[in-house]
């Protein structure tokens, strides 16, 4: 070993000198000594001294060298030169030389991709026979890549992919070099496809997705192989991969419009959406088919019962979703087999308890509701199946119940008498304060009713009852002790004695509120002695209708003196007991004002017959407006629907006959996305344009090389703040003297809230040192995810009451109209306005709105506008409610920031 040193010595001599051609004939005599066995491998790698002295000396003063004469035999030298230590494991000094070879090839200068390419052509090609096909697949795509940027290094590339997929039995290698011939030689592709077409449901699922890939990029084109795909895309309906089958159904309807493809195509979805655990796939799909039903809504009709079998997911929202489609795709030749399953569906949730079962109960309710004044034939037979829910005890889902049975009362008079019947049955029955409405009309009926009211109140006056009750629990002692005499021993050793006292003015509130009383008293945590006196005022006008309508339909003044005299007694007790000490908080003003009225009117029976009519005729012409109102909303919202599908349907065939078909975005919306990322004076200049894509963003960053000096090892390093993830992290580049470079980015985004993307752009300075510029926040607009959308005014107030998470900001701004600023709230937050036009309509200082949106996540986002008309101008404030917090606090700031903006405009 020491005679060898010498040879080291002169080789690192050599090495550090200052030429190039220096160092090139000290490289030459060093591969010819390897090459010809002069310097053995053993005697090389005899010591980690020898290897420092060897190639450390040539990583660090041969390889930065920029001289190309260099640089080849440095690729030699890099094929035989000892890699491992001792151990057998790799050099840590290979780890510069990859690192060089890797700046290499990402070089400004492609001359000096190819001078490293051109050796490697052999080996590539060597590697597609490699006995391991981890080997064969990765060289399929070094192939395609260098077949990609230089064409003339292996111009045979898809001669020599065609060979290879023919004799290829790995399915991921096949699968890459179909990708390879689809993207270089699509010929050869579907030449190979049409090959295989015998075998394309044996076919491997990565294989199978790459096959629908191809045929949709062959459509793009005038092919004339499109029924050949029509048949392939029917066969790969039968593929026991789901997602073979989504892709495949999904290409079907791209490329037929014809009805039995189209049914084939939604009979694979249905069923992809009863076999798939996952729910997310599930909502997926059938979004899916609902596009499809409002294109085909008529061919579909046959798989309604099919849908319907969705209904056994637990899942609300796919329940939710599935019951949609259903009820759009009803008609009178369906609808009694529909409203059998649902009736059924109704009785199950009675019969066995499981999760979530008051919801999925009310959601049958409400569709059952809709089928039944849709179709009048089955009114009469789901009416009194669905008024046994009456009594549940889910407050929602008895609303309902009420709201459908009011409905079809009024639409359909000749149900009103067997209903009647029904509702005096199950008032005992009932246990929601809200629920005790009805419906009576003859003088016996009034009787009966008021009769099984009074019998629900119990006695009468309520105060003296619960009074008597109160004296009862009176006769206890003041205080009583409890507890044992025994002595305990304090912390500090002493002795005494411990005595619990209870003070009987909570036992006797306790037996008050304990005791036994009747349904409607005993109601809602005990209606009228409880928080919920509003209740009572209902009562009170529910007590003015019957005795009115009793007095009209009767001569008998005897009975309608007694029963004008017994309501306005439960009236006055009412009054009384929320104005005494049993009510934990007293009677509102307004419910107070009610029952007053509701008394005088009775007590002017004979005087008044304006006020006759209002309780009597105008309620009743207000709710059958109400009704009319609904349906016109309900029929406009179908129409403008029907005309969207059909004005669509036109553009795109427009489109594809005068070959237009392919989107133009517009221009002057795209330059309001990008963002300025950093300043003119930077040695970077970069700008973003940000363009969101359904739950992904999309970054494109346009970088400018401001200096004349090449930036190397070049990326853009991002982060995000809030429901935002990152991908993949963006590439290293290296951009010229005033160069350019487009990078692209995606971001994940998994909830409707206010995100920001930061970052910075390093690269490599002089001496390896890194520079960076920081880059500007962009923040991302949530209403880019938040749609208009409708619900119920029930639907509303239960969601309402539902939600915790609450964000009130006060309104004060120099606008004047009120309906001006509704309409302005409604652009800037993409919400829409729930409120009857006719309830905004007339002029009025206070103006009071709901509105309601939601986002392309599923979440519910209720909005209260209550506003006032002052001197200074618009005083008030807006209560935003959601399930989560940040899209509360996002709206919240977004209408302050449209709120200061309008401000600032009118001021100017």
């Amino acid at each position: 070993m020491a005679a060898e040193a010498p040879c080291y010595t002169v080789v690192f001599e050599d090495t550090t000198k200052s030429t190039d051609e220096d160092r090139l004939d000290t490289l030459r005599r060093l591969l010819c000594r390897r090459l010809m066995g002069t310097l053995r491998p053993h005697e090389a790698d005899a010591t980690v001294a020898a290897q420092l002295t060897l190639l450390m000396p040539i990583i660090q003063y041969i390889m930065p060298s920029k001289n190309k004469q260099l640089k080849k035999l440095l690729q030699f030298y890099w094929e035989v030169c000892p890699k491992y230590d001792e151990n057998g494991k790799l050099k840590q000094e290979m780890i510069l030389v990859v690192n060089a070879i890797r700046n290499d090839l990402q070089h400004t200068n492609e001359y000096i991709h190819a001078e490293l390419l051109e050796p490697l052509i052999p080996t590539c090609r060597s590697c597609l026979e490699h006995r391991h096909s981890y080997v064969r697949k990765n060289a399929v795509f070094a192939v395609y890549t260098i077949y990609r940027e230089y064409e003339h290094l292996i111009p045979d590339a898809p001669e020599l992919m065609q060979t290879f997929i023919a004799a290829e039995s790995d399915v991921t290698c096949k699968r890459n070099a179909f990708v390879f011939l689809a993207h270089c030689a699509m010929s050869k592709a579907v030449e190979w496809l049409i090959s295989v077409y015998d075998q394309l449901t044996s076919l491997d699922e990565l294989l199978q997705v790459s096959i629908i890939e191809v045929i949709r990029l062959d459509c793009k084109n005038d092919t004339t192989h499109r029924p050949r795909y029509i048949r392939y895309m029917f066969e790969l309906l039968n593929s026991s991969s789901h997602s073979v089958k989504y892709e495949a159904a999904t290409m079907l309807t791209t490329l037929t419009q014809n009805p039995a493809a189209v049914k084939a195509a939604a009979s694979c979805f249905v069923n992809l959406v009863i076999k798939e655990s996952d729910n997310n796939v599930k909502l997926i799909v059938l979004d899916r088919l609902d596009t499809l039903r409002s294109k085909h809504g008529h061919i579909l009709d046959g798989l309604t019962m099919d849908i319907l079998q969705v209904l056994s997911s637990a899942d609300m929202e796919v329940r939710r979703k599935a019951m949609s489609i259903v009820l759009s795709m009803t008609s009178n030749r369906n609808v009694k087999e529909v409203v059998l399953f649902l009736k059924k569906q109704l009785q199950q949730t009675q019969e066995r308890e499981f999760e979530k079962a008051p919801e999925y109960r009310q959601l049958l309710i409400q569709s059952i509701h809709v089928l039944a004044v849709k179709f009048f034939e089955v009114a009469a037979s789901v009416v009194h199946a669905i008024m046994e829910f009456l009594g549940d005890s889910n407050n929602p889902s008895a609303l309902d119940v009420v709201a459908f049975v009011r409905e079809v009362v009024e639409k359909f008079p000749h149900l009103r008498p067997s209903i009647c019947d029904k509702l005096t049955q199950t008032l005992t029955e009932i246990k929601s304060g809200k629920t005790f409405r009805g419906h009576v009309e003859g003088p016996s009926d009034i009787q009966a009713t008021f009769q099984d009211i009074c019998k629900m109140i119990g006695e009468i006056p309520i105060l003296a009852s619960e009074q008597r009750l109160l004296d009862e629990a009176d006769g206890e002692e003041d205080k009583k002790a409890e507890g044992s005499g025994r002595p305990k021993v304090l912390a500090d050793g002493t002795y005494a004695t411990e005595t619990a006292y209870t003070s009987t003015n909570s036992a006797r509130s306790e037996a008050v509120k304990a005791a036994s009383k009747p349904p409607l008293r005993g109601c809602d945590v005990s209606s009228y002695i409880g928080r919920r006196l509003f209740h009572g005022s209902v009562l009170a006008s529910v007590l003015t209708k019957l005795v009115l309508r009793f007095d009209d339909l009767t001569d008998d003044r005897p009975k309608a003196n007694a029963l004008r005299a017994e309501s306005m007694l439960i009236m006055t007790s009412i009054i009384r007991v929320g104005q005494s000490k049993f009510v934990t908080v007293p009677i509102d003003e307004d419910s107070n004002e009610r029952i007053l009225n509701c008394i005088q009117t009775l007590s002017e029976l004979q005087e008044k017959s304006i006020v006759h009519d209002i309780f009597l005729k105008d309620t009743k012409a207000a709710y059958s407006k109400i009704l009319v109102a609904q349906e016109k909303k309900a029929a406009e919202k179908k129409e403008a629907e029907n005309t969207k599908e059909h004005v669509v349907q036109y553009v795109e065939d427009l489109g594809k006959a005068t070959g237009a078909a392919e989107v133009r975005e517009d221009f002057i919306s795209n330059l309001s996305r990008i963002s300025q990322l950093t300043g003119f004076s930077d040695h970077i200049y970069a700008e973003a344009y940000v363009k969101m894509h359904g739950f992904d963003i999309m970054l494109d960053v346009l970088l400018v090389n401001q200096t004349s000096n090449t930036l190397q090892n070049l990326c853009l390093d991002c982060a995000t703040l809030g429901d935002l993830k990152l991908v993949e992290r963006p590439a290293v580049y290296t951009i010229a003297p005033h160069g350019f470079q487009s990078i692209k980015a995606t971001i994940k985004v998994s909830s409707t809230e206010t995100g920001i993307i930061f970052g910075s752009i390093l690269w490599d300075g002089p001496a390896l040192a890194e520079c960076c510029v920081i880059l500007n926040d962009i923040h991302i607009d949530i209403m880019d995810y938040i749609k208009p959308a409708y619900c119920s005014e029930t639907q509303f107030r239960s969601t309402w009451t539902e939600f915790e998470w609450e964000n009130m900001v006060k309104v004060s701004t120099n606008m004047t109209d009120l309906r001006d600023y509704l309409k302005h709230v409604m652009k800037s937050t993409n919400m829409s306005c729930l409120t009857p036009e006719g309830a905004l309509s007339g002029d009025c200082d206070f103006l009071s709105a709901n509105m309601y949106a939601r986002s392309l996540f599923g979440e519910d986002a209720l909005v209260n506008l209550s506003i006032e008309k002052t001197e200074a101008g618009i005083v008030g404030h807006v209560r935003i409610r959601s399930k989560t917090q940040a899209i509360a606090l996002s709206l919240g700031d977004r209408i302050t920031m449209c709120e200061s903006q309008k401000d600032s405009k009118s001021s100017i």
